[in-house]
């Protein structure tokens, strides 16, 4: 039983009773709070791999299973653990995330193995994908007036946007004085304190179902993102060596399509579906989902190379270069918390066309900026690049108010999804274009020297050449730059077309 009295729940889900404000307001900080610390453990590994390598050891293909095993566990499960959360509750669901994200963090102390730190990597993805989509559609439960929960969705996009950025510092600060193991137990206190607050201050809520549960659509769903993810993840790495001709790539890809295929026909079929995809026949839930995975794609893709830029040609320890990424998330928090009010102003249509419009004269900066390029140019880019990410509050806005209230756990689980294969689809994709044109304008005689800008380094460090350093440095700012041309094209196209989507005169006010 909830500390507090619970309201009862209507059969879809929702509150018969409105809570009290102060309660609404408590539990948007809880949800928050979690959401933060899990997205931050999406990039704070990045910061602790080099020390977990040292003391442990790790072969090559450990250490991007380290990487990996999070982000695929977590994508795979969105949608299973968002059903999940319909059926039994979504307030148990996120208690039992708590649990077991705050568990498997403080497990790390007992971690002296690859082995071990992929598994714990692995239990970290599950309790992200329970903890994710669930305070998005416990949102939509808890405020039931839709200028609220606007401004509750613009908080949940801040928190999201700069948790990416934050990461890093956190990170950074926490292995400046201890050991890897940090990283991990550092997710301990706060879920601790979400896990006892969901308790007193959230509602219960699910929705009335009298189907079985498919557990075969749920392992299609699992089977079939994490396919899709991990052979995104596989062209990017080897595109540089080996081109298209990834065989175990293609043969992944491929089983994918056809596990998401069959997973979409066994939905269409069924009364009670694990996921309603003809919710994609609704324009405006459709335009909100793009929108988030095009604006994750400038921010996965663009963290990853500006963060490499900040460290390894402008010389930044990972801590002052977790800094410098700020402007990111400021940039996120200044539109994400007047969404509302530029919506009121603009009308959703142009403020879904700006949150990927502003990312793209971000990327054009780097591109149009003189030579050489320098911090002001890119902080520029990052607070633009942030910018749309917090405008994308109206986008989580039109998907919830565009599905119909019991379908708010299938929406949250589509957006989610969306954010995590935008971020996938950023690191290969943008990530691949800048290994391309790094490997193909170096121009060095030296084996290895050509496959990326920290291996380049440390052949010229061990070498003694600093003049392969320079050329090196030099030729991976060009390459950034370069991106910065296709990410404005790619996102100005994107934008177009979520446009195009946006009904006219959409008010979010109404429920559609």
């Amino acid at each position: 039983m909830n500390v507090l009295d619970a309201p009862a729940i209507k059969p879809d889900g929702t509150l018969r009773d409105e809570l009290p404000p102060w309660r609404r307001w408590a539990s948007l900080t809880v949800l928050s709070l979690a959401l933060l610390t899990v997205v931050m453990d999406l990039t704070v590994l990045n910061v602790a791999l080099p020390s977990i390598s040292a003391e442990l050891h790790p072969s090559a293909t450990g250490q991007l299973w380290m990487v990996d095993a999070y982000s695929l566990i977590l994508a795979g499960s969105l949608i299973t653990m968002s059903g999940l959360a319909d059926r039994w509750g979504r307030r148990r669901m996120l208690m039992i995330g708590f649990a077991l994200f705050g568990l498997a963090s403080l497990l790390v102390l007992w971690a002296d193995s690859t082995a071990a730190v992929i598994a714990l990597r692995a239990l970290l993805g599950l309790g992200g994908a329970m903890i994710m989509p669930t305070t998005l559609s416990m949102l939509r439960v808890i405020f039931t007036d839709n200028r609220e929960r606007t401004l509750a969705l613009g908080v949940w996009a801040a928190v999201s946007a700069a948790g990416a950025a934050v990461g890093p510092i956190i990170g950074g600060l926490l292995l400046e004085h201890f050991s890897w193991h940090a990283a991990f137990l550092v997710n301990v206190p706060p879920m601790v304190i979400a896990l006892i607050a969901a308790a007193v201050l959230l509602p219960e809520s699910r929705v009335a179902v009298t189907g079985r549960w498919d557990a075969l659509s749920s392992l299609l769903s699992i089977a079939g993102v994490a396919a899709l993810v991990w052979s995104i993840k596989e062209f990017g790495k080897h595109f540089v060596t080996d081109g298209l001709a990834n065989a175990p790539a293609w043969i992944v890809l491929i089983a994918s399509i056809g596990l998401l295929t069959a997973f979409v026909l066994r939905c269409l079929h069924r009364p009670d579906p694990l996921l309603d995809v003809r919710l994609f026949t609704r324009r405006q839930l459709t335009a909100g989902i793009l929108a988030a995975l095009f604006s994750m794609v400038a921010m996965g893709g663009g963290l990853l190379l500006l963060a490499q830029w900040l460290q390894l040609v402008e010389g930044f320890s990972p801590l002052a270069a977790g800094y410098r990424l700020l402007p990111f998330a400021a940039g996120a928090i200044v539109t994400s918390l007047f969404a509302r009010w530029l919506t009121d102003m603009l009308g959703a249509r142009v403020v879904m066309t700006l949150a990927l419009l502003l990312p793209a004269a971000g990327f054009a900066l780097l591109y149009l900026a003189p030579t050489p390029l320098g911090f002001g140019w890119v902080a520029a880019a990052m607070g633009l690049q942030g910018a749309g990410a917090g405008a994308l509050a109206i986008g989580s806005a039109m998907i919830m108010s565009g599905s119909p209230q019991d379908k708010a756990g299938n929406a949250a689980a589509l957006e989610e999804t969306a954010y995590d294969l935008g971020n996938v689809f950023g690191v290969a994709v943008l990530g691949t274009i800048s290994a391309v044109i790094f490997a193909g304008r170096l121009h060095s005689p030296i084996p290895g020297a050509d496959n990326s800008l920290a291996e380049a380094l440390e052949i010229a460090e061990q070498r003694h050449l600093p003049e392969l350093a320079e050329a090196a440095r030099s030729t991976f700012t060009e390459s950034l730059v370069q991106v910065g041309l296709v990410g404005a094209i790619l996102l100005t196209v994107a934008a177009l077309v979520v446009f195009a989507l946006t009904p006219r005169g959409l008010d979010l006010d109404i429920q559609h």
